[in-house]
């Protein structure tokens, strides 16, 4: 469905009707943009920086809602393959040591997240089904029980939603990383662990860590295994919500695969 926003601008939503993201359409200059309803101010800084596709405008609308237009990238989404690649790694590398995106999200007070705030939100409206699972719930108490292996550390700027449906390559082969609803100030490994789980073999993962330039010590490996086994519990919790049971499945068996081959020690045993 089509509404008129203004005398320039239709606009057709995103995503579904949610009244909050869409394609608007200006006929009389031939011009598409991206518009949001109430964006974070946080998109400016991504937009000036690179990350996220050119902020042309933003208007305040007569409710008090603001409608912020970027550039409409015409360009494809990553695969499964290219989300491990080197591309993206430069791109994560660099929004992770950004101080400018680092100084703007603390400025707008942005969340920062404890490991233990993470284990809070798993356990949040978690199903019956997935309380009672064994595995999951020994995982869980594992992290429980080895938070201080994770604490204390450097925190940076982390998208906090790494998806490959994230990643847009422009027809200038600019990538772009969008949708950053979710972006915290958290270790840094989140978001390295989030992608590893989903698009990197385990036989390839020293491999990704040379081209981050990440030297694995004790340390950072012990944390590589929680956020891994965090953010695989995290991705159960939402296919099993969304009824994807085969792909559920498969996150189940990796997660098998990590907890009894960690390296972690102190933990529960199965």
């Amino acid at each position: 469905m089509e509404y008129k926003y203004d005398r320039d601008w239709i606009l057709e939503p995103v995503g579904g009707d949610t009244g909050q993201a869409y394609i608007g359409y200006n006929d009389a200059s031939n011009e598409r943009v991206f518009l949001k309803r109430n964006s974070s101010p946080f998109l400016t800084i991504l937009s000036m920086e690179g990350f996220a596709p050119k902020l042309k405008w933003t208007k305040r609308e007569s409710n008090g809602d603001t409608m912020t237009a970027q550039d409409w990238v015409s360009g494809d989404v990553l695969s499964h393959y290219e989300v491990g690649q080197l591309p993206v790694v430069k791109l994560m590398h660099r929004y992770h040591h950004s101080d400018n995106l680092y100084n703007m999200l603390v400025r707008i007070d942005g969340d920062v997240y404890e490991p233990e705030r993470f284990l809070q939100d798993y356990q949040t409206d978690l199903p019956e089904d997935l309380a009672n699972h064994s595995l999951l719930a020994n995982v869980e108490a594992c992290l429980w029980d080895t938070l201080s292996l994770v604490q204390g550390v450097r925190k940076t700027v982390c998208h906090g939603d790494i998806n490959r449906r994230n990643f847009i390559r422009a027809e200038d082969n600019q990538l772009y990383l969008v949708d950053w609803e979710m972006v915290k100030i958290a270790d840094p490994i989140l978001d390295i662990s989030q992608l590893l789980v989903q698009y990197v073999d385990f036989k390839n993962w020293e491999a990704w860590f040379e081209l981050y330039g990440l030297r694995i010590t004790d340390d950072i490996y012990l944390r590589i295994e929680w956020y891994s086994m965090l953010n695989l519990l995290n991705m159960i919790k939402k296919d099993f919500r969304e009824n994807r049971l085969i792909t559920m499945n498969h996150k189940i068996l990796k997660l098998k695969h990590i907890y009894q081959n960690r390296y972690i020690q102190g933990m529960r045993e199965m």
